[in-house]
């Protein structure tokens, strides 16, 4: 309710819709967008396999039913009939507030452990020498210092010290900090690209943009930072866009799909048959260092893994085994 003065009397205040609710909640939260944009989607899809009946009339067998139509009628991967579970979880948990028996008897789907794809060294040349440009470059991050696609996307100028010769990738997964390598090899390209975005940026803030966005509120407590280069990303858009939660045109980092398409492009174009993304470059990006002596220890520290062993499955695709023993053929 709200009061409206002393002639307009009392008026309801239309309580927010479900959706509107749960990305409040996930925002108060501190989820990504991307988590947000994924548990809205899988939220909204349960609520219209059951004919748009609010949750709270809903339970274990609703829940069951729906994850059980994704994995045999959709064939979805376990790793997405998770995804689809914990929003439900968050729905009922952080926004409804039930906390009923039934969900802590929901059982996640199991997901294989499989050997990742891994390229060897003459494939990532060849497949390094099909890209050009920027994407040539954020291929090689990827590769020679072991950065997940995302975390090259938004890197930020201020965290590429070339005095020190490495990177700082500032909240990756885990909302983990962690230091790796900058290769010699792309030192000056990198430079280059730098003073690429000194030029953009220029132009932004004669324009009267030049604001980049900034997490956890960092806008309001240095007001100045959004505008100041180091807080740049070192990958910019081509285009400034309207930033979907607060509406403001800002330029903002290139779309990591382009890169995605690029890597693929550049697949088939070097002749390469496995189906090598981008997170294969980092997948090999670990077991060359393996290869090369290195011990798991620094590896799993510059892949920023939490236990040692998420790295050992990269003992397992080395050229012959994780124990370097050689088959009988070979003897």
């Amino acid at each position: 309710m709200s009061y409206a003065g002393e002639n307009g009397g009392v008026t309801a205040v239309k309580a927010p819709r479900l959706l509107d609710q749960v990305r409040a909640r996930l925002r108060l939260r501190h989820y990504s967008l991307r988590t947000e944009q994924a548990y809205i989607g899988w939220i909204r899809r349960f609520i219209l396999a059951n004919g748009k009946r609010h949750p709270r009339d809903m339970g274990a067998a609703e829940v069951e039913a729906f994850l059980t139509a994704l994995a045999t009628d959709g064939k979805v991967a376990p790793g997405t009939q998770n995804q689809a579970l914990s929003s439900l979880l968050f729905l009922y948990r952080e926004v409804l507030g039930v906390d009923l028996p039934w969900m802590e008897t929901m059982v996640r789907a199991k997901r294989p452990r499989r050997v990742p794809v891994v390229l060897s060294h003459d494939e990532v040349v060849r497949l390094l020498a099909r890209l050009d440009g920027q994407y040539a470059l954020m291929a090689s991050l990827l590769y020679g210092a072991g950065m997940r696609l995302m975390e090259a996307i938004r890197l930020r100028v201020k965290d590429v010290d070339f005095a020190r010769n490495e990177i700082c990738v500032r909240d990756g997964k885990g909302g983990k900090d962690r230091r790796v390598p900058l290769p010699q090899k792309i030192q000056e390209a990198l430079r280059q690209q730098v003073e690429r975005v000194k030029v953009i940026h220029r132009e932004d803030l004669d324009a009267g943009f030049g604001a980049v966005w900034l997490p956890h509120a960092l806008a309001r407590k240095y007001p100045s930072a959004p505008r100041e280069l180091g807080w740049q990303y070192v990958f910019p858009a081509a285009q400034r866009s309207r930033d979907p939660r607060d509406g403001e045109e800002r330029r903002h980092h290139v779309d990591e799909s382009s890169l995605q398409r690029a890597v693929k492009v550049a697949r088939h174009r070097a002749g390469i048959v496995k189906p090598a993304t981008c997170h294969t470059l980092r997948h090999s990006f670990a077991t060359h260092l393996l290869e090369a002596g290195q011990d798991i220890r620094t590896i799993q520290e510059l892949l920023g893994h939490k236990d040692v062993a998420t790295t050992q499955i990269y003992t397992h695709v080395l050229n012959r085994g994780g124990m370097g023993v050689v088959s009988p053929l070979d003897r």
